[in-house]
């Protein structure tokens, strides 16, 4: 309790009641359970890191509005809230005024290892203490205090440094910030729709109200606390206005003293508590004039012309100092009137108290420009621009699941190769049985993925690829501009004749619009012959450096091992099972793998191993003296590359799949289809013929060497440029 309540009077002292009541409703909801979900595939995720309400609103709320309208989807999350699995459902990410974390740090680092761009917002010079050092507040706090203070100010500065580049609001806080990092990109604060619409309602209003007004009321909007100095600018203006015209008055808005030299002029002086920034426009309104004063310090320099934003709104011409943002935005004496002395700003000032038509003529010609250049609707382009320039490519692969198999093994190797060439990837996860995971279950770590049926895709994905045919039919959803179709088997034929399954596999294979793309020159032939349908192909490979070669022993007992599906009819592994029983069983251990069924009571299985990670698979093949594979229907069998990689012998029944690298006698021994006894024979050649095995050694691991992953690696990559 003794840590929340300090935190609680740290946090009232340093952004005030209005950030204590943003922070305390944040703190609410983390801890009551309620963790703001994203569950949408958006352009942009923004991470606020800023409690304050104020610069939150114009940095992310309005930075949000700007992209919505110009076509990018966004969504944000306070930074407390942050969890990894979020990068996965962005293809930018914008963090604004957030001091680093370890929860944040990684955030970067995984947003960067799947190459999203990253960016950091800020509009103030809070990176660095030498600015800091220059605010008066901070310099009054005291040392505990500050020693605080100045650690969030590096924290913001590290957070900055970790990002690919910095977006702003100034060009003055560019030029001090291009110090730090290499890309500085400005965007501008604007006003947003709804400002607008409540600042128009103003202007009317006010309109009815001032016809026959006899006071001119000159306005001070503080911003908070720290800019009591800037009114001491003007102090000695205020004082001589106020005591030549009656009819003027003051009016001070937010976290200001009257200072002594006015407490003579009390009665002409107006005091206002800071209110929602849904009553601000209504709160300028009640000025004629706009004062904007600064001292002209790099601090201030680098701030942003907000107010003189607000006031145009609203029909209230500004008189500001000729500093930073408001000199470069303020056209001098056509949209406002900037001054650099107090003699400039009591000329200034005195200009517009007589003139009513003067203060028309600016405020008119102020509106009339923010209007055409600072708003959310108008000042969005480059900021869209910049964004859509630094992000690279994203692909998305399409799988009906995220079990281990051949297939998914393949598309997720093609989406590692894409992903260390620079490419965005994500692998859209199509399972929507209860409790699949988004994730990928065993590489949870390695891949950007979410489940298909519980995201929003809001975000357009430059390239999809359909693993399997039943993932084409995400194509529909629009969100992928250019489709493509990994084929890597006949799949109808795991279809019995007459099935609407089959038909429909069958219908995926003679698509218009689609790219199909294809491991198997096998399947390259018939996508050509049986549906007239043109394909690039990129061959498969392996990990040479998982699947080592490792030496057997074949003086003992003898090892074959068994892999594939029992319940699948295409694997055919009851065929291999047949085989094994003609084998003797003091002579031959029969060891059986599995991903999905568990084998048959007849079966006869010395060792089971189901679901093995594909990590640990190298060292099973290499326990292993033979590999026996008996698949009908492949397009490309790994398996026995697999095994031969390792060393191992390979007895295999031949099919369309496999054909492309096994050669009979060269790096396997092939039986004849449905003859066991041929089976049993290549079998019985391997156990006796030391010969035979060597050069079948050889060219098993010839084989290997040519099928590597970092040969196959520009052939991969030419399948989606």
């Amino acid at each position: 309790m003794r840590t929340l309540a300090d935190k609680a009077l740290r946090s009232l002292r340093e952004e005030g009641v209005r950030g204590f009541l943003f922070r305390t409703r944040q703190y609410i909801k983390k801890h009551t359970g309620h963790v703001e979900h994203i569950d949408q595939y958006v352009d942009v995720l923004f991470v606020n890191g800023c409690p304050l309400p104020h610069p939150y609103r114009y940095r992310v709320q309005h930075q949000r509005e700007q992209l919505a309208i110009l076509g990018l989807s966004s969504e944000e999350v306070y930074y407390e809230d942050v969890r990894p699995e979020m990068v996965s459902l962005c293809r930018t990410v914008i963090i604004y005024r957030c001091p680093v974390t370890p929860a944040i740090e990684n955030f970067i680092s995984r947003a960067k290892f799947f190459n999203k761009s990253v960016f950091f917002d800020i509009d103030d010079l809070v990176i660095d203490t030498k600015y800091t050092d220059q605010i008066p507040f901070v310099a009054a706090m005291s040392q505990e205090d500050k020693a605080l203070y100045d650690d969030g100010v590096n924290r913001y500065r590290r957070t900055m440094q970790l990002c690919d580049a910095v977006i702003t609001t100034t060009e003055a806080l560019a030029g001090e910030l291009s110090g730090y990092m290499k890309e500085v990109f400005v965007n501008r604060n604007t006003a947003s729709g709804t400002m607008i619409a409540l600042s128009e309602k103003a202007r009317k209003e006010k309109a009815k109200l001032k016809e026959a007004g006899k006071t001119v009321t000159l306005g001070y909007f503080s911003g908070s606390i720290t800019h009591n100095d800037d009114v001491e600018l003007v102090l000695p203006v205020l004082v001589s206005l106020l005591k030549r015209y009656k009819q003027l008055r003051l009016l001070l808005v937010g976290e200001l003293d009257l200072p002594s030299e006015l407490e003579a002029y009390r009665g002409q002086v107006l005091f206002r508590k800071f209110v929602d920034w849904t009553h601000l426009p209504s709160l300028i309104a009640e000025a004629d004039i706009n004062l904007v004063p600064l001292r002209d310090t790099i601090f201030n320099a680098a701030k942003s012309e907000n107010k003189w934003v607000e006031a145009s709104l609203v029909g209230v011409p500004t008189v500001a100092s000729r500093v930073g943002a408001l000199a470069q935005m303020i056209d001098d004496g056509q949209t406002g009137l900037l001054c650099s002395d107090a003699k400039e700003w009591e000329t200034a000032l005195s200009r517009l108290i007589e003139s009513p038509e003067e203060r028309r003529r600016l405020a008119k010609k102020a509106l009339s420009h923010v209007m055409q250049h600072c708003t959310t609707e108008t000042a969005g382009r480059n900021f869209r621009e910049f964004i859509i320039s630094h992000r690279p490519p994203t692909i998305a692969f399409l799988t009906p699941s995220l079990l281990i198999s051949g297939g998914i093994l393949v598309a997720l190797k093609h989406a590692d190769i894409l992903r260390e060439a620079g490419y965005d990837v994500t692998i859209i996860n199509m399972d929507n049985r209860p409790g699949s995971p988004a994730q990928v279950p065993w590489a949870p770590e390695k891949y950007a993925s979410f489940l298909a049926d519980k995201t929003v895709v809001q975000a357009a994905f430059d390239q999809g690829v359909a693993t399997m045919w039943l993932t084409t039919a995400f194509f529909r959803r629009g969100v992928i501009r250019r489709p493509c179709y990994l084929v890597q088997n006949l799949e109808s034929g795991f279809y019995d004749h007459g099935t609407m399954e089959r038909m429909g596999a069958n219908a995926t294979y003679c698509q218009q619009g689609l790219e199909y793309l294809t491991i198997s020159r096998w399947c390259q032939d018939w996508l050509r012959e049986r549906f007239g349908q043109a394909s690039r192909y990129a061959p498969n490979g392996l990990d040479r450096q998982a699947f080592a070669p490792a030496e057997r022993d074949w003086s003992g007992r003898i090892r074959i091992l068994i892999e594939g599906d029992s319940s699948s009819e295409y694997k055919n592994v009851d065929e291999s099972f047949r085989i094994a029983a003609r084998l003797p069983e003091d002579k031959f251990e029969i060891w059986y793998v599995s991903y999905q069924g568990k084998g048959k009571n007849w079966y006869r299985v010395d060792k089971f191993f189901y679901r093995v990670p594909n990590e640990k698979m190298p060292e099973l093949y290499r326990q292993c003296h033979i590999l026996l594979k008996s698949s009908i229907l492949e397009s490309f069998s790994y398996p026995p590359l697999e095994m031969m990689a390792t060393g191992g012998m390979v007895v295999v029944r031949p099919n369309g799949g496999n054909m492309e690298y096994l050669k009979d006698g060269e790096n396997c021994l092939l039986y004849v289809p449905d003859n066991p006894d041929t089976a049993v024979s290549a079998i019985e050649r391997l156990a006796a013929d030391e010969a035979l095995r060597q050069k079948l050694y050889e060219g098993g691991c010839r084989t290997a060497e040519e099928r590597d992953w970092a040969k196959c690696r520009e052939s991969i990559l030419a399948l989606y440029r």
